[in-house]
């Protein structure tokens, strides 16, 4: 839990289990999330080493693009069950309120 632990820590590392994102792409694929805590929990979770951070300065605009590790791709078939978890669940609960 002191690696995945938190809010959005989560859904971050499920986001990046796809592949390289911008900080912009992430924020448009978690709209809930504040900037602020995007940003701590970026940190966070590259400070743990499950991401990486690259960027890009040698032409403007400034680029930083987020990346699994190889540490943090071993949590890749963790980060699909609760994916698969989550689907799941909120099909049942939107079965469950279509039927009150």
């Amino acid at each position: 839990m002191k690696f995945i632990g938190g809010k959005w820590k989560t859904v971050i590392l499920v986001h990046l289990t796809d592949g390289t994102k911008r900080y912009n792409e992430l924020r448009k694929m978690i709209p809930l999330v504040t900037e602020r805590t995007l940003s701590l929990q970026l940190k966070q979770l590259e400070e743990d080493g499950l991401i990486k951070r690259i960027v890009y300065t040698s032409k403007p605009p400034l680029k930083v693009e987020y990346s699994l590790t190889e540490f943090g791709k071993t949590l890749s078939h963790v980060l699909d069950e609760i994916r698969k978890w989550g689907i799941q669940t909120a099909n049942t609960l939107e079965n469950i309120e279509m039927t009150e």
